[in-house]
Formats: structure tokens, sequence, C-alpha cells
């Protein structure tokens, strides 16, 4: 069955992610990581997307971002896939593909969504095993957010301000979400909201967007769908 073409809807938040061909790493030295946030930053800044947070681990990415136009994400990405590829190729003496495939984007219901994937995001690492702490590890935007360093390429969702009113309030208030953590049922609908590139909502704000794009944005129940009832009048 063919795939659908990637759904992006202008003024909304998607979660991103792409992987290594065959699971391979697309980073192997922090040098590697700080020129793919260089290239990330120069796209997205040329595009007017607006990037919220991001994780990078050895064999994939995460990223949360909001684009301004239809085209602007997709663009964004090829750009970055593209300069990154020539980057890393070149570096590490190879040649060939690095991505397996195309890249994953889920559409994100800013509130209450937004904000829970951030925080998946940054205890992506904890869960991984590679750190006991989401402020230890240094290759995600939770050091942004918690106060422990500035990132002007990071684009602070307007859901962000809501936290309080100064920046340390605000970054208490996000340090104690991370800490807090998610359940199970949440991280799980992130989890495949990302994998199957599925809208990650309320069933209100699916349906409302299905409406408008015209097509399915989430995954179909198992089993076969219930029959039409016959009309049963005058039958004896």
């Amino acid at each position: 069955m063919a795939r659908l073409p990637r759904l992006t809807v202008p003024g909304y938040p998607h979660h991103i992610s792409q992987r290594g061909n065959n699971r391979q790493a697309i980073f192997v030295s922090s040098a590697d990581r700080v020129e793919w946030l260089h290239l990330l930053g120069e796209c997205a800044a040329g595009l007017e997307v607006a990037v919220h947070a991001y994780v990078l681990m050895d064999n994939h990415f995460h990223l949360l971002a909001t684009p301004p136009t239809a085209d602007a994400l997709p663009a964004m990405m090829q750009m970055l896939g593209r300069r990154y590829v020539r980057y890393f190729n070149d570096a590490q003496a190879r040649s060939g593909t690095l991505w397996e495939g195309r890249y994953k984007s889920a559409l994100v219901q800013p509130n209450p969504y937004l904000l829970a994937c951030m925080v998946y995001m940054d205890l992506h690492p904890v869960r991984s095993g590679l750190v006991a702490q989401a402020q230890d590890y240094p290759w995600s935007s939770h050091g942004h957010y918690a106060g422990l360093r500035s990132e002007n390429m990071l684009s602070a969702h307007p859901l962000l301000w809501e936290l309080g009113n100064t920046p340390f309030a605000r970054e208490d208030s996000y340090r104690l979400l991370v800490q807090s953590g998610l359940g199970v049922r949440e991280e799980e609908a992130i989890r495949q909201s990302a994998i199957g590139s599925w809208a990650l909502g309320e069933q209100d704000f699916i349906t409302g967007i299905q409406k408008d794009v015209g097509r399915r944005l989430s995954k179909l129940r198992p089993g076969r769908p219930a029959l039409p009832q016959r009309d049963t009048v005058g039958v004896a």
C-alpha cells in the first residue's frame, strides 16, 4: 500500500524524528552534533520555522517545530538532511545514504501535548540509560528551558510563557514538569504517534483537522468495521 504524503499544517507544532540507515550512528562525535545544530539553526531561520525542542541520540534525533507554511517544514528537512550528509560523509570519508528512509512527522495539538512532547524528548536519554537525569545530557534542549544555558536557535512556544511570570519561575516550573515525568499512557501515546506519524491530540482536535485537510490522521482501531444496520421494518 502506498504511503500517504507527510502532512504539514501551518501554525501547529510537529514532532519530527529521523533514524540512521540500518540504525547506524548519525553522530559519532560532539563536533557532529554541533554541526547538525548549526545547520538546523541556519535552515530553520531561512524558512522561518520555529524550533521549540530537540534531542540528539547516537543513531536518531527528535525535533519539535512549528512551520509558517505547508512547504516550510519539508523544505527545511530536505535542506538540513542534504547538507548534513555532505558534512558527515566528508568527515567520515564515506559515501552513500545516511538516513533510514524519509523523516517522520506527527502533528501535535499544543494543549495539552506540546509540553508533554518536550518532556518526552528530555527524558529520552534517561530512558535509554545514558544519564540519570535530563539535566546531565548535553545534547537536548532541556538545558535551555531549565536555565542551564541559552540557545538562540530555540523559540519558546507561547505555552511555555504560561509556566510563570518571570524567567526563573518558568525555568523552575519546567524543571518540575520534567522531574514529574509522564504517565505510561501519555508516554505510549507520544511514542505511537511518532512511530506512525499519526496526529497527537484529543479526538475533537483530530476530527476538526481531518475535516480541514480531507484525510485520516489517526490509526484505525483493530477489527472489522461495523456493518450498517438493516431496516427491519416488516421483517418477521
